[in-house]
């Protein structure tokens, strides 16, 4: 059972790049789905020191991205580094979106909003 596992996993990996930038390293992985179909994760890696433990640990943080999402992604990843690169704001609207209505989990049909970093922070109320 454990070689299904690992040949399963093997599978799912289909390209990767490593970026070393300074104490992070990004990892910019190509995955597939059990139908196929790709995905990239992203994954920013830390070296952390536990003060307590005396050891060094790898802290992580990841990003999946879809294929359907590849376009606006790179839209908005284009324009922040224009704007840092040359100090002037694209012309392209704040939020890159789709202009369909999206599906909800729940079934609920809902237009999509913009949403602000205090709205994720744990003090703020739910609605």
């Amino acid at each position: 059972m454990e070689e299904i596992e690992n040949k399963d996993r093997d599978r799912e990996e289909i390209f990767s790049r490593a970026v070393r930038a300074g104490k992070r390293t990004y990892f910019f992985d190509v995955k597939a789905t059990v139908g196929e179909e790709y995905y990239i994760t992203i994954t920013e890696s830390k070296r952390r020191f536990n003060n307590e433990q005396g050891k060094f640990y790898y802290e992580k943080h990841k990003l999946f991205l879809y294929k359907e999402d590849f376009d606006k992604f790179a839209n908005g990843l284009s324009d922040v580094i224009e704007f840092i690169r040359t100090g002037q704001a694209p012309e392209r609207p704040e939020m890159i979106t789709d202009t369909s209505v999206e599906d909800d989990p729940t079934g609920v049909k809902t237009t999509p909003r913009s949403i602000e970093f205090e709205d994720l922070s744990p003090d703020s109320e739910s609605n």
